[in-house]
């Protein structure tokens, strides 16, 4: 099927070729550039824009092993209601395992326990950077002062010295 040049590409037309893109078929982005006459950003626009509506698009040749976090995503949500028997259907039409999805649904579930773990810890991490700061102001204040005492007695000693004379010349 090749693109006639100068007509707009119908809806249908898209479709199929982004469902060349997905898997089984999982066909390369330049292979069907060449193949149907589209270009390239054409091809990575149309595969965006179907991802954007809620579909997985892994697709450009690669392995479910390389399939980006929200392809992943948007598969287990596809699949999360679907029973044993259209499970297995959509998995081999996609040329997937029930294992790799069950895998992906568990750490989809699984992330947001981890996020509030790691955040748990970065908040006690903050308490604690916060009480050390605070107690570092509070030791800079006082050597502030001390110094600022120290100062203001130099500063008398030389008054001193200038209006009585230095003791130690006598």
């Amino acid at each position: 099927m090749r693109a006639q040049p100068g007509k707009p590409y119908t809806k249908e037309f898209k479709e199929s070729i982004v469902k060349r893109m997905m898997p089984p078929n999982n066909e390369p982005v330049k292979a069907l550039s060449e193949e149907t006459g589209v270009t390239e950003v054409t091809l990575y626009k149309w595969r965006r824009e179907s991802r954007n509506n809620g579909n997985a698009t892994p697709g450009d040749g690669q392995g479910s092993d390389k399939w980006n976090s929200e392809d992943k995503f948007l598969i287990v949500m596809e699949t999360y209601s679907m029973n044993q028997a259209d499970l297995a259907e959509y998995c081999r039409k996609k040329g997937l395992y029930k294992e790799q999805i069950e895998a992906w649904r568990s750490a989809c579930l699984s992330a947001n326990g981890r996020e509030s773990d790691k955040s748990k810890q970065l908040n006690q991490e903050l308490k604690g950077e916060k009480k050390r700061a605070k107690t570092l102001e509070q030791d800079l204040r006082k050597k502030e002062k001390a110094l600022a005492e120290a100062a203001a007695l130099l500063l008398l000693r030389k008054k001193a010295q200038a209006i009585w004379g230095d003791p130690e010349e006598e």
